[in-house]
């Protein structure tokens, strides 16, 4: 027998050769051949293949087909030369009406049926591994010297006839450090499944326990080590036992078929191919990825709405990356909270300031488009004004169908956590992130206040309470956008807002939001979260990640959220329609301003739209 040592280094065809000759102790092909492609095998009755094919195309992030055999051919000279797909894989396993019926060493003796079989070679993660070392990623299976761990998720592919099945990925584990990194190395590598699909907390996936794979074997992580998850070719396996064909052949998971191609050494050309990593949630872990295209683009946007009419100093409140950040935990909610309204009028009927509204109008649109869920919560005694805004907005086209309104009373300790949750439980959120556009927020004295320091608590719900629970809610983010620094949400940059902002040390809101979006006009703040989620939406790398390389990219779609945009029109009908109903503005200084003929605020969005 012979031992691992030197394997790596072996060439495909004195490997395939040893292994045909049953001469290999080891129980799995990574590490074997560095620099060349590994493949998953599936081998089906000839009647099922050109459906299995679609399912392949349909679902190429963990199924990419590098070869289809005609039936009874048992080569694949595109792949190798002189191979034998009866003998040249360390083991089989034999599936009849979907069950696993037992594992071999050798096929021939069912060469009689496999001449109306055809067999199919996908890529495998396998391929990728030289890569990730040259990049100075350590392979902790190798090191431990064992197969690499496979998981089932609740991750469902695109069905196709009689194959549907869930998505199984691999898992390796990567220093925190060295994400980014990772998927640099495996982005190109298409045919080895590319960039991972997620990086993170397992639960998200669905995985319970990492130390009990469904298939391969348990790698432990390093104490700075995050899983990383990629799509994996055993996902076939799993399609293969669904679709309960009377006799199907796989290769045993881990156990590879060794081609003679070398893996391409791709460079990535252009911004749009250049994979970001972006860490979204520390509870749960997870990291999200973006093309430095789409980064880019987005932080223009974060620096255009920066500009400051009102000379506040709002510089000064300003983070990086947070629009980016914020709207890629948007761009993985599957519901969205969104709240406004500032009663800056406190002694005119209604108080409030058409600052707010059109922004969170925006925002909604464009979860519309996107098909999340999305509601909106206001304060009790300004649903009436709300509701009519919302039917308005439908018949103007800017909201696809009413959004629900939501009110929120403090009634019990565990109100904000009844409301958020269903009967309360937290770990099963209504909402996944709550968003705050120009709302009054709470200072540290438990009053809320306009700019000018008057104490308007009285008109404002206990809204803040629901921002304050999705802190002790593992799952929920929340993201505020401001443009004074006393709006619910502005608690991350209160020091600054106290040194720098005019009242500061009395009106800071207290309350903190994951993300703090700081704008010249609030309003702004919503147009760059739709723009910014029309970008990212749009992004190849982002979509494959959004949808884990299984399905079809959803750019098909780009035109319906495209029109779900803000636009200057949309904005001045919506101001009229405020207006209408006595909302008044509270950002005069902004109003007066004006460019090329146009106030400044409608000139400053035509400038957000133009940049799509």
């Amino acid at each position: 027998m012979i031992l691992t040592g030197g394997l790596k280094s072996l060439l495909p065809h004195v490997l395939r050769r040893i292994i045909r000759c049953n001469r290999l102790s080891v129980s799995n092909t990574s590490g074997m051949a560095e620099g060349y492609k590994q493949a998953n095998v599936v081998i089906l009755h000839k009647s099922l293949a050109d459906d299995f094919e679609k399912f392949c195309h349909a679902n190429d992030g963990p199924l990419p087909l590098l070869y289809r055999s005609k039936p009874g051919n048992w080569s694949c000279p595109s792949l190798s030369s002189g191979s034998d797909i009866r003998n040249d894989c360390l083991q089989y396993r034999i599936y009849e009406h979907g069950a696993c019926t037992g594992s071999l060493k050798s096929l021939e003796e069912y060469s009689e049926q496999l001449k109306d079989m055809v067999t199919f070679y996908l890529g495998c993660s396998f391929s990728f591994e030289k890569a990730v070392q040259n990049a100075g990623i350590p392979i902790r299976n190798i090191e431990q010297k064992c197969n690499v761990s496979m998981y089932k998720v609740a991750v469902p592919c695109y069905n196709v006839s009689a194959f549907s099945c869930n998505l199984v990925v691999t898992m390796r584990p990567v220093p925190e450090s060295k994400l980014e990194a990772a998927v640099l190395a495996t982005s190109a590598l298409k045919e080895a499944h590319g960039a991972p699909i997620h990086m993170g907390d397992p639960g998200l996936l669905g995985i319970k326990d990492l130390s009990k794979p469904d298939y391969g074997d348990p790698v432990h992580l390093h104490p700075d080590d995050v899983p990383v998850f990629w799509a994996c070719g055993v996902t076939a396996v799993e399609a293969v036992i669904n679709c309960r064909a009377p006799l199907a052949f796989t290769h045993s998971p881990g156990c590879m078929f060794i081609t003679d191609l070398k893996n391409d050494n791709l460079t990535v050309r252009s911004s749009r191919e250049v994979p970001q990593v972006r860490c979204i949630s520390r509870d749960p872990l997870h990291y999200s990825i973006v093309s430095a295209e789409a980064a880019q683009k987005i932080k223009t946007l974060e620096t255009l709405i920066g500009i400051d009419p009102g000379d506040r100093g709002i510089i000064h409140l300003q983070r990086q990356d947070e629009l980016l950040k914020a709207c890629l935990s948007i761009s993985h909610a599957r519901s969205v909270l969104i709240t406004t309204g500032f009663p800056t009028h406190f002694t005119h009927e209604p108080p409030e300031e058409n600052d707010g509204p059109p922004g969170a109008l925006a925002i909604a649109a464009i979860l519309q488009a996107l098909e999340k869920e999305v509601a909106i919560v206001t304060d009790q005694r300004a649903m009436s004004l709300n509701k009519k805004i919302i039917e308005e907005a439908v018949q103007l086209g800017i909201l696809k169908r009413p959004v629900p309104l939501l009110s929120y009373q403090r009634e019990s300790a565990d109100s904000a956590l009844m409301f958020l949750c269903e009967k309360g439980n937290p770990r099963r959120p209504r909402f996944d992130h709550l968003i705050a556009i120009e709302r009054a927020g709470m200072a540290a004295d438990g009053n809320y206040y306009n700019a000018r320091k008057v104490n308007i608590k009285h008109l404002v719900d206990p809204i803040d309470d629901l921002f304050l629970a999705a802190q002790t809610i593992a799952g929920v983010t929340t993201t505020g956008v401001g443009d004074g620094g006393n709006e619910l949400g502005m608690g991350k940059v209160k020091d600054a807002v106290k040194k720098h902002i005019k009242n500061g040390d009395v009106i800071a809101c207290d309350v903190e939001a994951d993300f703090t979006i700081v704008a010249g006009v609030s309003n702004w703040g919503g147009y760059a979260i739709a723009c910014a989620l029309y970008v990212l939406n749009t992004c190849e790398i982002h979509d494959r990640y959004l949808r884990k390389a299984v399905g079809f990219p959803q750019l098909m779609k780009k035109m319906v959220w495209l029109s779900a945009l803000p636009s200057v029109t949309k904005e001045e009908k919506l101001l009229k329609t405020l207006l209408r109903h006595g909302v008044r503005s509270g950002k005069t200084a902004s109003l007066e301003l004006e460019v090329d003929g146009l106030p400044f605020y409608n000139t400053h969005s035509l400038m957000i739209e133009k940049l799509l």
